[in-house]
């Protein structure tokens, strides 16, 4: 059982948006009910350790494994994605390099948007969740805590985060830098998720448009919505293609699994922008084709860069250095944590060999200097017990075969002690 447990690492396997497009993304979606599957499956199955995060940016798994094949396995099983797929379009991640990638990732270098802190929040939450279903372990606890302090640090200490960058922010800049007079033009936004409530703020404090009209397909939220935000005009889901045909800009969110937008929405005779914050895409395809059509998706307006980009992209070595102390803060907990036992059991070791060795040279010895003899040989423990940890620590070193190594040495019982190697 031990044997197994030492040829366990960590992994973070999974698809996001550096190498798959919206619509693959989507396959691997994980909903809420599935991630809970997923985790009760895992820990049935042994595995010590694991939590799943899914937004509509990436889908990843981290866990304890003996192979990411793993969890690869459980994230297709409960995906509608294919093994084959994810082959073309993974990210895997292993020991250091997974702790690396939480870290980016929790600190918004790793987001769509650079210094997108909204992945902080999700990751939290999915680990909260890995927690109430007993899937977590005391490594996860102090590494997520790591996680959790540089990425504060880096929100108040750096401009990384400066300003309020996000899909529907990009949206927002996007009319503003490319629509002459956009104050004066009407803009409708339909559906009322997250991202259409973050448009629908964003408008109200980056331009100063009094042409905005929601519709929702639950008129209530709208309702609510509206009397917060006075500005912004209600109308319902039945004047959906009257609003659409007075608009110059179309805003969609509804969130469904389907186009909610289609080619009989739109009108012939006038220009209209029409920007899609929905993954999967909610305006259809073809829509794309209708000539004085401008629609843009989610990727496209991620890539947006402006002067707020452009300072957070220098923040980024601050960001890095912070990232860096807590990583290795992280380390030396963890290397505490797996050599502390077995340099213990050494030194008891040691320490049980010099006192047999001055208990028989002082019988042997006429005026045998006992102190002299204990600060000597206490040198030697402490010299042979740092050159031992430091060999530990060289990350080309097999913990489990040099304590073993040791052991048979010093005859202890050192092999006992490497069950928590991870």
């Amino acid at each position: 059982m031990n044997q197994k447990k030492h040829q366990v690492s960590l992994y973070t396997i999974g698809v996001s948006y550096k190498k798959a497009e919206a619509d693959i993304r989507g396959k691997f979606s994980l909903s809420k009910e599935a991630q809970i599957q997923l985790l009760k499956e895992a820990k049935e199955n042994g595995i010590d350790g694991i939590f799943v995060l899914s937004t509509c940016n990436r889908t990843e798994v981290t866990g304890f494994a003996e192979h990411p094949f793993q969890l690869i396995n459980l994230l297709c099983k409960y995906s509608s994605g294919t093994v084959e797929e994810f082959s073309t379009i993974s990210n895997v991640y292993k020991n250091q390099e997974a702790i690396s990638h939480l870290f980016r990732m929790g600190t918004g270098l790793d987001s769509q948007i650079l210094g997108d802190y909204e992945i902080v929040g999700q990751l939290r939450n999915s680990f909260k969740q890995a927690k109430k279903h007993n899937t977590t372990n005391a490594y996860f606890e102090r590494l997520i805590n790591h996680v959790m302090q540089a990425s504060k640090r880096v929100k108040n200490e750096t401009r990384l985060s400066s300003g309020t960058t996000s899909v529907s922010y990009a949206a927002v800049q996007y009319i503003v830098n490319n629509l002459p007079n956009y104050n004066k033009k009407n803009i409708l936004v339909f559906g009322l998720g997250k991202m259409g409530k973050h448009t629908c703020k964003n408008l109200a404090e980056y331009t100063q448009n009094t042409s905005v009209c929601l519709i929702n397909r639950t008129e209530e939220k709208a309702i609510n919505f509206v009397k917060e935000y006075q500005s912004i005009r209600k109308a319902t889901i039945d004047t959906l293609a009257e609003e659409v045909k007075n608009s110059d800009v179309l805003i969609v969110s509804t969130g469904a699994d389907f186009p909610t937008i289609t080619k009989e929405h739109i009108p012939v005779d006038k220009e209209i922008l029409i920007l899609d914050l929905s993954m999967p895409a909610n305006v259809a395809i073809e829509v794309k084709n209708i000539q004085n059509v401008t629609l843009v998706n989610v990727d496209e307006l991620s890539k947006i860069t402006d002067k707020t980009l452009a300072i957070r992209q220098q923040e980024i070595p601050f960001a890095e250095s912070i990232i860096e102390t807590h990583k290795n803060e992280f380390n030396e907990w963890l290397n505490h944590r797996r050599f502390t036992p077995a340099i213990n059991a050494l030194k008891q070791s040691l320490v049980s060999m010099q006192q047999d060795e001055i208990a028989f040279h002082k019988k042997k010895l006429k005026n045998f200097d006992e102190s002299h003899a204990e600060i000597i040989t206490s040198r030697f423990i402490q010299k042979i017990t740092t050159q031992f940890v430091k060999h530990l620590k060289d990350q080309e070193t097999s913990i489990p075969q040099s304590i073993n190594v040791v052991s048979k040495m010093f005859e202890t019982e050192l092999e006992k002690l490497h069950a928590e190697d991870h």
